[in-house]
């Protein structure tokens, strides 16, 4: 008999603002459904640095919102 892995549920509500961010890119990009089915460990390295890149580009204007 094989294992069996259980699917975490993800409560958004309880994610830190960097993990909404995260899984907000990775919707805007059409990999939520894939992350949500096998995980963020399927995901290529293009994709993760892509979703990476993103999130580094947002912070960055965010934080000149800021100073403005």
């Amino acid at each position: 008999m094989g294992k069996s892995k259980k699917k975490e549920e993800i409560k958004l509500h309880e994610l830190t603002p960097e993990e909404q961010l995260k899984y907000e890119i990775a919707e805007e990009l059409g990999l939520l459904d894939k992350v949500m089915e096998t995980g963020w460990k399927s995901l290529s390295a293009k994709e993760t640095g892509r979703i990476g890149g993103l999130i580094t580009k947002r912070k960055r204007q965010l934080n000149q919102g800021k100073e403005s």
